[in-house]
């Protein structure tokens, strides 16, 4: 499949083609509207404008809910993908309410978070933060289950998602159930050995992450002392997180940095469920996604999220 998409899926982001870059993919991505999101009343659908962080702006968060469900319903809070430059909230939610927000019943809020280098670290994580509070504070008007929330993302949103887990856990709440973390970006030293042997090859390899990390933590890149909270895998305490569900390709770039994750949660006496997808790449499953590898991959976070949802 790599191969079919040619050279251009492979052509890296640096500091230099990053602009046109974004532009690129913001004119290329589907940016669904609240109507095509309801998908003739089967989903109720709400943007809402809450709160940023202390000194910061105010969060956009698109959530939505199977129709006509009554009672209080779990919550996916739920971070796109995009390296932290790219992406928005409302072109994941299709795949989101098809796959999840149905079958299981759930509610899905995902989050507008600011983007690098517009918007620096802790910009980014700290707007996640702040929309995941305030939804767990209005969840009664929400009709959500409070003690039913879960963080989950894909690529730099599962990198969010793992550093909201460390964030709510040492700022005393809210406290999720679980926390998917779907090809997670936790690294910014990319030096592990996928990342080299990937380079050229991953449709997300090194230089477009040293890209990313850079734009996202300006001054702070390549510090020793960089926050956990900002670059999950620098973080030296895993205990008393929520349940982990990781997933990695094998042709992937975070392929070590995400096996390196998983085995720290287990080391700290945490639960965590791997899968390392052979011969996968980055984002194989939305670029493949009729292949059966996908297919497996999808019926695997479906099923870890019922048995979580079902405890």
């Amino acid at each position: 499949m790599l191969a079919a998409l040619g050279e251009e899926a492979r052509e890296p982001v640096t500091p230099e083609s990053l602009v046109a870059w974004q532009k690129r993919d913001a004119a290329g991505r589907p940016r669904p509207t609240v109507g095509d999101l309801r998908a003739d009343d089967r989903f109720e659908v709400e943007e809402l404008r809450v709160p940023g962080a202390s000194g910061g702006p105010d969060v956009t968060l698109v959530s939505a809910r199977p129709a006509g469900v009554d009672g209080p319903l779990p919550l996916l809070y739920y971070m796109h993908g995009g390296g932290m430059i790219t992406g928005n909230a409302w072109s994941v939610l299709p795949r989101l309410l098809r796959e999840w927000a149905l079958p299981l019943q759930l509610a899905v809020i995902s989050v507008e978070y600011r983007l690098a280098p517009h918007a620096q670290y802790p910009g980014p994580v700290e707007d996640c933060h702040a929309g995941l509070v305030w939804a767990a504070d209005h969840a009664a008007d929400l009709g959500l289950d409070v003690d039913r929330i879960l963080v989950g993302g894909k690529s730099a949103g599962g990198g969010l998602a793992a550093a909201l887990a460390l964030l709510t856990r040492d700022r005393g709440g809210p406290t999720p159930i679980g926390q998917l973390l779907l090809s997670p970006m936790l690294d910014d030293r990319n030096d592990t050995f996928s990342s080299h042997q990937m380079a050229g090859r991953d449709t997300w390899d090194r230089t477009s992450n040293a890209t990313a990390w850079q734009a996202l933590l300006g001054d702070l890149y390549g510090a020793e002392d960089l926050p956990p909270y900002a670059a999950p895998a620098r973080a030296t305490d895993l205990s008393e997180l929520p349940p982990a569900y990781l997933e990695v390709g094998s042709a992937e770039t975070f392929r070590d940095e995400v096996v390196a994750y998983a085995d720290a949660i287990w080391q700290a006496g945490g639960e965590a469920e791997l899968h390392v997808w052979p011969g996968a790449f980055h984002g194989f499953d939305t670029l493949a996604p009729q292949a059966d590898l996908s297919r497996d991959a999808r019926e695997a976070r479906t099923r870890w999220l019922r048995r979580l949802l079902g405890r």
